[in-house]
């Protein structure tokens, strides 16, 4: 295993990273004026903070269609393989994910496209498989979703068809249910390794069970309210992987609002959260999830409540606060936190500059 390769694999205990930051808006439905437009040149300001700081990753979401309101939530968004491409071209030290729908790449092109990137980053790229649930998306391209289950058998023939292309040295043929493909070749091979760093976030138990079988890391949600049920899932995790003869690490998701006091930061999430939520597309995207004003009892009650746990697991106060938040998650053993800001440029120099050098003093 080359070392450099998997930076989130050296010997910082506790992994952050940037998510979102592909889409406009990132992952907070809003409609403040500082929101975040991912615009290229901020993309690349972005990752030359993040990587002359201290971040260890960014992950991308792979979206393809906008969820409405006045500020069409995330519908401005750059193709995960190619933006993190143009990225590590920028950066030195990053893994940086592409988000991919196994379901809308074909094998072979994803398998080349994740080998150029892998150059172009001496093998930092990293690969998050997701199997797809918007069905608008879907229908965008002309590929119809499968079954839940069929998804994830899908993925299983995809992502074992390219794993071959990145290490096989012999023309192949891969005849299987879904795939049928003849006479493979490919080159190069990959920077080093004999495969990207590849995580993924299915919560169903197919899902877990492909992670498993295929990833290096698996993402899941955080309970602060019951660490021991967090710290459960993780050991659980871990010691089913080791039964498979893989390690495997756990990390989880959420937003940060780090101000310079918990009273500032308490007021921007209570107004980013309320008052600037983009209320239209978090309604848009609800519906997608079939939660609408015709089967949900008291919508309106229910659409206030929802953009704190659209943002992920929040993570609000000073930097103090933070790194205490930080610190309890890696207490329960998860292996780092992928967060989103409202704006991360303007956001980030506070986190590198207070947050990170607490988290070295505290052995993290």
């Amino acid at each position: 295993m080359n070392n450099k390769r998997y930076q989130m694999y050296d010997d910082h205990p506790f992994k952050l990273g940037l998510f979102g930051a592909n889409c406009s808006s990132g992952r907070a439905a809003n409609i403040l004026p500082e929101r975040w437009l991912a615009d290229w040149d901020s993309c690349v300001k972005m990752a030359s903070l993040a990587d002359q700081g201290g971040i260890d990753f960014i992950l991308p979401i792979g979206r393809w269609k906008g969820y409405g309101g006045p500020t069409d939530f995330q519908g401005t968004t750059f193709e995960t393989i190619t933006w993190a491409t143009g990225l590590l071209a920028y950066t030195e030290k990053l893994t940086i994910f592409g988000t991919v729908h196994a379901p809308l790449f074909n094998p072979m092109v994803a398998a080349k496209q994740i080998v150029t990137a892998d150059h172009v980053g001496n093998g930092r790229f990293g690969l998050n498989i997701v199997v797809g649930w918007n069905e608008p998306e879907f229908k965008m391209s002309g590929v119809s979703q499968r079954d839940h289950g069929d998804r994830y058998e899908y993925a299983e023939e995809w992502i074992s068809a390219i794993k071959k292309m990145w290490n096989d040295t012999k023309p192949f043929n891969y005849d299987k249910d879904y795939l049928k493909l003849s006479n493979v070749v490919a080159k190069p091979k990959l920077y080093s390794d004999s495969s990207p760093l590849i995580i993924n976030a299915g919560r169903s138990e197919v899902g877990r069970a492909f992670a498993l079988r295929h990833c290096h890391a698996f993402f899941t949600n955080f309970h602060e309210t019951d660490v021991k049920k967090s710290a459960e899932f993780v050991k659980r995790f871990k010691s089913d992987a080791k039964t498979l003869g893989r390690e495997a690490n756990v990390f989880t998701q959420g937003h940060v609002v780090c101000r310079p006091s918990k009273k500032e930061a308490k007021e921007y999430f209570e107004y980013l959260t309320t008052d600037a939520a983009d209320y239209a597309a978090l309604e848009g995207l609800l519906k997608l999830k079939n939660i609408t004003r015709s089967n949900t009892e008291d919508f309106d009650d229910y659409l206030k409540k929802l953009p704190p746990k659209n943002v992920g697991y929040p993570v609000v106060g000073s930097p103090d606060d933070v790194a205490e938040k930080f610190i309890l998650m890696h207490s329960a053993g998860l292996s780092g936190i992928a967060f989103s800001l409202v704006n991360y440029v303007d956001e980030l120099p506070l986190i590198i500059n207070e947050v990170i050098p607490r988290l070295r003093k505290a052995g993290l």
